[in-house]
């Protein structure tokens, strides 16, 4: 009988602890190295998603098929940082699972996240700027530009409890992605277990921590061309009120803690406790 090509949840449950420990060996350079190409990938899906689906966003009566052909391109992202290699904040909430098993120091967790956190948020505002100053936002007659405006600041006038359960929903289909992808020994395999999760999130519209690095950026970035300004149709007290400080406060700060909560305790504590809370761990150097 041939060898299964799977782990089964329990299997990927130890291998995920053991992956987070390789995460948190990493220097803290490499770690933001790793987080900017992250935060690039995410971006690059961002926009591209952004660039298939603009026309049916603009249009009301179109806006869900819009998130399904967003959704249907956005996976790339996740599928670049964990097969081209990549530390992405969202998905390295799972080091939770060493972390409740002895294997990861919280020192050593929060260490990662913050210099991971870093380096996604500089790869994806690189990335931001640059779709800026390239002109892609003239697209469809401006209304691309248009479009990366509003939805900017839908995300940054969300109320702060929205964002938060938002967050939780998204990354807990994110990590559900990684999970499998885990789980999966061939390279098929991975990229089918990505993308269906990672469709579902977006076609949902949840709040996603490092694409909304991008996301707002990019719009804040964009208000600076009138033609966009023009085009997004926004009141000017909507355009004030998106900023940078209303970026870090209203959005990235509540869709974090959600991310957090999704990723770290509704996939990671969970599956912990199902499969890993009863068994010892030996120490590793």
């Amino acid at each position: 009988m041939s060898e299964k090509n799977f782990l089964a949840p329990a299997e990927i449950c130890d291998y995920t602890s053991h992956v987070g420990l390789g995460k948190v060996s990493l220097t803290s350079l490499k770690q933001i190295l790793l987080g900017f190409l992250a935060g690039a990938f995410i971006a690059f899906a961002s926009e591209g998603s952004n660039m298939a689906a603009f026309n049916l966003f603009a249009n009301p009566e179109t806006y869900g098929l819009g998130k399904v052909l967003a959704g249907s391109i956005f996976g790339t992202g996740l599928m670049l940082v964990v097969l081209c290699g990549g530390e992405l904040f969202t998905g390295n909430t799972l080091i939770m699972i060493g972390l409740l098993q002895g294997r990861i120091k919280l020192r050593d967790m929060l260490r990662n996240w913050t210099f991971v956190y870093i380096g996604n948020f500089i790869g994806s505002v690189f990335i931001a700027y640059m779709m800026v100053e390239s002109g892609l936002f003239n697209s469809g007659a401006n209304v691309l530009g248009g479009v990366t405006l509003k939805i900017a600041s839908y995300k940054v006038s969300l109320p702060f409890m929205s964002a938060f359960y938002l967050g939780i929903m998204c990354n807990w289909l994110v990590c559900l992605a990684v999970w499998m992808s885990y789980g999966a020994k061939d390279m098929i395999g991975k990229i089918f277990s990505i993308f269906f999760p990672i469709w579902l999130f977006i076609t949902s519209g949840f709040e996603h921590s490092v694409a909304n690095m991008y996301y707002i950026p990019a719009g804040i970035l964009a208000k600076s061309n009138p033609d966009w300004v023009a085009a997004s149709h926004l009141t000017p007290e909507k355009l004030e009120a998106l900023n940078w400080q209303s970026f870090f406060v209203n959005n990235l700060l509540p869709v974090t803690l959600g991310n957090i909560v999704g990723g770290g305790l509704l996939v990671g504590g969970v599956y912990w406790f199902a499969y890993l809370k009863d068994q010892k761990v030996c120490e590793e150097k």
